[in-house]
Order: structure tokens, then C-alpha cells, then sequence
């Protein structure tokens, strides 16, 4: 009889229900749980003024705001009861965010500095806030309570469910705050919330890929900062199959209309970047200063990106003005007219909320008419140019006017002009920097031309944070003399 009562109580206790929808997404439904949608509220409460005791908030107004305002866009898409979701950043360095019964959701400032775009920040959001619409907290509340108390609480032994019988279970299993009953899940629990989080990012306009993505680009980073990345894969343990998991529920999906960006995720980081250093987790917990004098990767030489792939593609401009080698896992975003295209890694653009895209890193590939179609012996810049009086001194001089022009917060960096030879055509290249308004911090633009036989230019921009172009140097330089143009070829 004992054994029958055990396979009766696995069975309640595992019921959640993953089935494919033939008409479209997974319906994912919530399992087993003793507690009502107002206990969840009421425990997140209480857990959350623990948690407040025990880990130090960031106060910053401009990231606290634009983490809420892209938590209230993803919360709105959420299914379930409508808990009163709240989003917090807890001023620790480690990579990590979790999420406490009744919509509170805790975003490690760690997290904000390693994340590459909007899209992989929502997709770890939106995970989190899968776990609580799904009721995880509370389930596995639920069954360590189940396995003390008996079966007696399945008939209803627990009356009217008021808030003494609450703190009264809680006691139980744990009590309030970081319980590690509500902070850590099943490898089931996570794939679940992976699916769910996929569909709240396609409804809010965000692709799902990007929540596999960072998961996948943290997993390969582990050798890199083991300690601040560990935990996170720790509390969130990975389906060995989860970004096929997730690409598969992208597809059941419908079309996703991305949606502008809810803020400048750039600025955030640079804002967070300029307070003082944050602690991990453990030295918080022992009371102990931070090991390191910065919070930042800038100036180390680190990228806030994916590394760029040591294999490379051949891109083909469409009518054979020219050709250039790209890494396999930068994307390439062909101009709708003319010869332009972009090449840029994930993470290496940011969206305004105006719609608008500023490239952080990547390169620009594109052919230029010199003095608006003025060329030969006539080439005369009006103040003068920049290095010499050849005429693709003058081309050049030309562009950078017009760069600097459309882009005033650069300037030109003096004596950075380099005249060499290049897969052997004359290639001549010149240095830009400033502070860009969008992202706050300093950018370096590398402009590289090579003459035509008409005298127009085929140039690459080669763009990146001042702090990280040393980095992606050796992927820069590889593109440049991977650069061939057809003299053949007609353009405009």
C-alpha cells in the first residue's frame, strides 16, 4: 500500500504538462502546487525584504528605470495570473539574476556589464519570468512541503489557506529570502521556462534565439572568468539540447516583428561601469571588499562581444565591385541600393528607441565618389588635404570630411595616416575618435580606401570602443587584406 502511495505522489507532484499544440506553440502548463496566486505574492513579499537585508541594490535611477521599463515589457506578455512584477539590480558582480515567487525578479549588475544586446538581456528576463508565471518557486515549495506534512495537505488540511498557515509552511521547508527552494530548478523546470520565455520575447518583439545565444556564448566563456560565470550556469542547469530546444520553438511561432529597443543598454553599461566596483556574491556574503579595482572591461583589451571566429567567408558584393573576407559568425546586412554592406557581430549594434541602429563594432564595406563626381586632376578639396595631393589623398580627404561631417562627436587623430600597399594596391588610412552620444564611451573608427581605376574608392570603417579595438585588430587587418576589387566591374 506504502509503494502505491508512492507512485500516486510522483505522479502529483510531476504534474507539468510540456505538449506540442498542433496549431502552434508548446503549451506548457503549471504543475502541482498548495499554495494560492496570493501566497505566491504574499511569499515573494516577505522573501523580498529579506533579500533586501542581505544584498546591497543598485540606486542608479537611469538603470533601475530602464530595467523595469523592458521587465514591464516582457511581464505584459507573460501568461498566467498577473502577478505585480517588480524588477530589481542587486549591485553584485557575479552573472546571475533569479526570480522570487509573485513576480520579483532580481538582475545581477554583473549580468547588465556581460550581456551584448537587449535581445540577450530580455531573453534571460524573460526566463526568469517564466519561472514565476509558471509558479516554480511555489512548486518546489510545494513538494519539499508535500514530502514533510504528508498526504493529509492534499484533502484540504489546509483550510483557508490565511497568512499564518503561509509563514506556517515556509517555516517548514525554509523559511523567507534566498531559499534555494526558490532559486534553483530542475533541468524540466529550466526547459520549461526556456520555452515559455521563448514565446514572451516573441510576443514583446525580441527574437527567441537571443536567449540561447547568451546562455551558449556564457558556456563557452567559462575559461575565461570561470568564477563569475559558474554560478549562473549553476542555477540555471542547461538542457544539453537547449538551443536546438529553442530554435524548434522559434519555428512554431508566429513571425516575430522585432520592436524597437526600450532603451540605450550602451549607456547603461557605461553608467554602471563609472560607479564603484561591485562585490561578488560570496565577498558580500563574508562581509569582504571587492578584489579588483574596477567593475569594467574597458581598457584591459577584453571584448564585451563574441569572439570573433578564426574561420572566415567570402562575401561577394552583388555586381563584382568588390570582394572582402568576413568571420562565419558575423552577420552581414546588405544596403538596400548602392554597394554598401555591414558586417557585424552579435551584440555589436545598438538599438534607440527611435528605431535607429549605431554600430559599436563591426566593419563597413562601400564604394565612394569623390566631390560628388568631380574626378582626374580636378580633384581640389577646399581646405586642403589631410596628407598629400595625390588624387586618392584627395578621395580620402573627401570621405573624411563627409564622415565627420554626419558624425561630428569624431575628429581626426593627427599623424594617423598611413600610406601602404595592400594585396598590391596603394591603400591609404586614416584614424577617427570621440565619444559617442550613444553609447558614452570613446570610439575609434579606422577609414581605409583604395582607389579605382576611375578614381573613385572602394573604403572599409572599421569600428569599435577605443577599449577593445586592439582586440579585434587581428580580425580588422584580416578583412583588409582579404579586400579585392574588380576594375571590371561597373558602378555609379
Amino acid at each position: 500500500m506504502r509503494k502505491r502511495f508512492g507512485i500516486a505522489l510522483v505522479a502529483i507532484m510531476t504534474m507539468i504538462v510540456v505538449a506540442g499544440s498542433a496549431s502552434g506553440q508548446t503549451v506548457v502548463k503549471p504543475g502541482f502546487n498548495v499554495f494560492s496566486v496570493d501566497q505566491d505574492v504574499e511569499i515573494g513579499k516577505q522573501s523580498a525584504l529579506q533579500v533586501a537585508k542581505q544584498l546591497p541594490m543598485v540606486s542608479d535611477a537611469t538603470a533601475s528605470r530602464y530595467v523595469s521599463n523592458l521587465g514591464a515589457r516582457l511581464a505584459a506578455q507573460a501568461p498566467g495570473a498577473k502577478f505585480p512584477y517588480q524588477f530589481k539590480i542587486v549591485n553584485a558582480s557575479d552573472i546571475n539574476a533569479f526570480a522570487l515567487p509573485g513576480g520579483f525578479i532580481y538582475v545581477n549588475r554583473g549580468l547588465l556589464d556581460k550581456v551584448r544586446s537587449e535581445g540577450e538581456l530580455a531573453g534571460v528576463m524573460a526566463h526568469e519570468i517564466a519561472h514565476v508565471a509558471l509558479r516554480h518557486p511555489t512548486n518546489q515549495a510545494s513538494k519539499a512541503y508535500l514530502a514533510q506534512a504528508g498526504l493529509g495537505i492534499l484533502g484540504g488540511l489546509l483550510g483557508g489557506k490565511s497568512e499564518s498557515s503561509t509563514g506556517q509552511i515556509i517555516g517548514v521547508v525554509g523559511g523567507f529570502g534566498l531559499n534555494t527552494l526558490f532559486l534553483k530548478f530542475s533541468r524540466s523546470a529550466e526547459s520549461q521556462a526556456d520555452i515559455v520565455g521563448s514565446q514572451i520575447m516573441a510576443k514583446a518583439g525580441y527574437d527567441p534565439m537571443e536567449m540561447a545565444h547568451f546562455f551558449g556564448y556564457l558556456a563557452q566563456q567559462t575559461g575565461g572568468d570561470p568564477g563569475k560565470i559558474a554560478q549562473f550556469l549553476s542555477d540555471h542547469p542547461a538542457p544539453a539540447d537547449r538551443e536546438a530546444r529553442v530554435r524548434k520553438e522559434a519555428t512554431l511561432l508566429a513571425p516575430v516583428h522585432l520592436a524597437a529597443a526600450t532603451g540605450n543598454l550602451r549607456m547603461v553599461q557605461n553608467q554602471l561601469r563609472r560607479l564603484p566596483p561591485a562585490r561578488t556574491s560570496a565577498q558580500i556574503a563574508q562581509g569582504q571588499p571587492p578584489t579588483t579595482g574596477t567593475s569594467s572591461n574597458a581598457g584591459t583589451g577584453a571584448l564585451s562581444i563574441e569572439q570573433p571566429s578564426m574561420q572566415f567567408r567570402v562575401f561577394q558584393q552583388a555586381d563584382g565591385v568588390y570582394q572582402v573576407d568576413r568571420p562565419v559568425n558575423w552577420d552581414a546586412y546588405v544596403a538596400s541600393r548602392g554597394y554598401g554592406v555591414t558586417f557585424v557581430p552579435r551584440g555589436g549594434y545598438e538599438s534607440a528607441s527611435n528605431g535607429r541602429q549605431t554600430i559599436t563594432h563591426g566593419v563597413i564595406v562601400n564604394h565612394y565618389v569623390p566631390f560628388d563626381g568631380t574626378a582626374g586632376s580636378s580633384f581640389v578639396s577646399p581646405s586642403g588635404s589631410m596628407s598629400g595631393e595625390t588624387t586618392l589623398d584627395e578621395a580620402t580627404s573627401d570621405l573624411v570630411s563627409n564622415i565627420l561631417e554626419a558624425n561630428p562627436y569624431l575628429s581626426r587623430v593627427g599623424g594617423s595616416e598611413r600610406s601602404q600597399v595592400v594585396a598590391g594596391h596603394p591603400t591609404l588610412s586614416v584614424r577617427l575618435a570621440g565619444r559617442s552620444p550613444g553609447t558614452g564611451t570613446v570610439e575609434r573608427v579606422t577609414v581605409v580606401t583604395r582607389q579605382l581605376p576611375d578614381e573613385h574608392v572602394v573604403y572599409m570603417l572599421l569600428i569599435a570602443p577605443e577599449a577593445e579595438y586592439a582586440a579585434l585588430a587581428p580580425t580588422f587587418t584580416r578583412m583588409i587584406g582579404s579586400l579585392r576589387s574588380d576594375e571590371r566591374a561597373t558602378h555609379n
